[in-house]
């Protein structure tokens, strides 16, 4: 831990190596996403491809969400020659920007009107090796910094990815429309090179062993040695997969006690329940209150893309000056007054595109400080045995109780209005509040 947790220190925490590695791998992170979603649905619209057909394409986004059933292969699986020269962090890197750089070259080569299976494939390529990529990157970013820099490393992520998003959305949109498709997803693919260069540049990290881990371990075996009588591959089997995906459980209940585990997966499913909930009607709300589309993206793109990736930068601060726990009431609350501000456009007679830009900006601080407070916090929860599992675990189970609400969003709204829909998802950011208030009671309890 450092023994300076000033601001000048924490500002000096941008400076790290790691954290500007980071920069350069969000942004390799970032790239592919909008190139099997929007992106691609530009071209294909282009193409004359039927919208119902344009909807079904876009189930490849599948793979972010279910991620977590190959991580443990990336956590646990060497690759033959990579893992040995690259460690096991990086080899999974390079293996999945390959995979993305022949996806996306795949796609340009493809033409949709005559052979649209062709990209199907490719682009789910790019969208399973996007996913692996993710596991891999916040693998890496887990165990290069220590956890009071994992906030500036969250930051400088989400301005690489942020900066990833405008190239594969706008940027390639400019390319087409001044070349074709074909030489904007070449492009693309040559951007891969960015993520390629930093994983052979970047040091692989020390993995540390928990003690807690390797008795977890120790009892696999032992349980293993008890079926002796099993034929060698399906014990061979059994011991791979007890392993990789029942140890990373156990470490977890292990290392911090049935109820504290239970708390913090509760905590982790709460904290950005407002965020999730709000944000699908959030589009509708603009276009009922009168605002053009082209009002919406200029504010979103702009103020937006500022205000997250400012919001993002002092929400690493937070994290090194003031410590997790505060940074994340910080950010719950901050979430919950910026629901708030929407009620508040909404009772607005005559908003104007000034109460818009006001809001958004908001939103998007709000959002921005609170991710990177979050990510810090889910990165702390891991132990270096089983990292790009357990985080692949803990990213999913985030977004699923908001995504479960968020189903019943617009039944709120048709039936008592947008002020009142914003005042409830405001409201549901205070059962996180509460968790993260017994969490830190709890953490201090057992650092008294």
């Amino acid at each position: 831990m450092p023994t300076d947790r000033g601001w000048t220190a924490a500002f000096a925490a941008y400076g790290q190596p790691s954290v500007r590695s980071m920069l350069f791998l969000g942004f390799s992170a970032g790239l592919p996403f909008l190139l099997v979603f929007s992106t691609l649905s530009a071209w294909l619209t282009q193409a004359g491809i039927a919208r119902s057909t344009i909807g079904l394409l876009s189930w490849v986004g599948l793979a972010y969400s279910i991620k977590f059933f190959w991580a443990p292969v990336v956590d646990r699986l060497p690759l033959p020659g990579l893992t040995r020269w690259l460690g096991r962090r990086r080899s999974w890197m390079l293996l999945a920007q390959t995979g993305l750089i022949a996806g996306l070259c795949l796609i340009a080569m493809g033409d949709p009107a005559a052979n649209l299976s062709v990209i199907v494939w490719a682009a789910l390529l790019v969208a399973f090796s996007s996913a692996t990529q993710d596991i891999a990157i916040d693998a890496w970013r887990i165990e290069a910094a220590e956890i009071e820099f994992q906030g500036a490393m969250a930051a400088a992520y989400q301005l690489g990815y942020r900066i990833a998003l405008l190239a594969a959305g706008a940027g390639a949109l400019v390319m087409a429309s001044r070349f074709d498709w074909s030489v904007a997803y070449l492009a693309m693919a040559a951007l891969v090179g960015i993520g390629v260069l930093t994983t052979l540049l970047i040091s692989e990290p020390a993995a540390q062993l928990d003690r807690a881990a390797l008795a977890n371990e120790a009892r696999v075996s032992a349980f293993l040695d008890r079926r002796a009588h099993w034929p060698a591959p399906l014990r061979s089997a059994g011991a791979w997969l007890t392993g990789a995906v029942v140890c990373p459980f156990l470490d977890f209940f292990s290392r911090n006690g049935l109820r504290t585990a239970l708390l913090m997966l509760a905590f982790i499913g709460a904290f950005r329940l407002p965020d999730i909930t709000m944000g699908v009607m959030a589009n509708p709300f603009y276009l009922d209150m009168g605002y053009t589309l082209e009002q919406i993206a200029a504010v979103a793109k702009v103020y937006g893309v500022i205000m997250t990736i400012a919001g993002a930068a002092l929400g690493g601060l937070a994290v090194f000056r003031l410590g997790l726990f505060a940074s994340l009431m910080i950010g719950g609350v901050l979430a919950m007054l910026t629901n708030l501000s929407f009620t508040a456009l909404a009772l607005l007679p005559e908003p104007g595109i000034g109460g818009l830009t006001m809001v958004i900006s908001a939103e998007n601080l709000a959002s921005g400080f609170a991710g990177s407070a979050f990510i810090a916090y889910l990165s702390s929860l891991t132990n270096t045995l089983y990292t790009a599992t357990q985080y692949a675990l803990f990213s999913s189970l985030f977004t699923l109780p908001g995504k479960l609400l968020a189903g019943g969003s617009g039944f709120v709204v048709e039936a008592a209005g947008y002020p009142v829909f914003f005042a409830y998802t405001a409201a549901l950011g205070l059962p996180a509040l509460l968790l993260v208030m017994g969490l830190r009671r709890r953490a201090a309890t057992q650092t008294a």
